[in-house]
């Protein structure tokens, strides 16, 4: 008789794999439009820096007196009782959220919104950043940490700076249980082990005298848990693929 697999296990949704958002502190985004108005400068100040499980960059509790509090990414260096300008009549200086509009050409943001009020999208990670490399009408032109160019509209938010906690890679994991319980605060599944590794008992793919699954790994959208491993509802599969779509010039 086989053996449940991974994927059946995690769907069960027992504690061993359940999400562990209670332990998350806030979602680090900045208020909607309808609360802090795009044309209008307000004054807050930073009350709490809290470190939040499974992310890996600080959050910053930003209060705005008489109007609302919210929790974002810290910049490098913000601290605690920091003042923090939002708005457009903002000073581009290192923890403030400005519209790109109002951001000179060559300073490096982060938390950037894709549209306005959305909250943040790009370079959130530690040590991220971005550079403001020019404007256009209503779109400014950013270069993202990838050296991506990209255009973005004009009135969606940014902070100035460089997002916290870079170096956390310089550090090495040095043993698999670092690595453990790195991955387990995202509930990742870690460590991945593949099928054609495994025992028959564990796996479709598993068993035979060399690690091969022996027959086409494409499976149905409709699958059942036991059997839905491999290439799930694969359009094409193979060499035979590969050597179709250089033909054609498809991706």
């Amino acid at each position: 008789m086989g053996k449940r697999l991974k994927v059946q296990r995690r769907g069960r949704g027992t504690p061993q794999w359940r999400n562990r958002g209670h332990l998350r502190v806030a979602p680090g985004r900045y208020p909607n439009v309808q609360t802090l108005k795009l044309d209008q400068t307000y004054e807050g100040y930073v009350v709490e820096l809290k470190h939040d499980p499974g992310r890996w960059v600080p959050l910053a509790k930003i209060v705005v007196p008489n109007v609302t509090e919210f929790w974002v990414p810290a910049a490098e260096g913000m601290f605690v009782g920091q003042k923090v300008q939002i708005g457009p009549d903002a000073a581009p200086v290192n923890g403030n959220i400005l519209p790109l509009y109002a951001v000179p050409e060559g300073t490096q943001v982060f938390n950037i919104e894709i549209r306005p009020g959305d909250g943040g999208k790009l370079a959130r990670a530690g040590g991220a950043y971005a550079l403001v490399i020019g404007k256009s009408e209503n779109k400014v032109i950013i270069q993202l940490p990838s050296g991506k160019l990209k255009h973005i509209n004009a009135k969606a938010r940014a902070m100035i700076g460089i997002a916290a906690g870079a170096g956390r890679d310089e550090k090495p994991l040095l043993k698999a249980g670092n690595s453990y319980y790195k991955w387990k605060a995202k509930v990742h599944k870690w460590p991945v082990v593949r099928g054609v590794a495994m025992n028959v008992v564990n796996h479709p793919h598993g068993g035979g005298n060399h690690q091969s699954p022996g027959y086409p790994t494409t499976v149905a959208r409709n699958a059942p848990p036991g059997q839905k491993v491999g290439h799930i509802a694969a359009r094409c599969t193979g060499r035979g693929c590969r050597q179709a779509k250089a033909r054609y010039g498809l991706k």
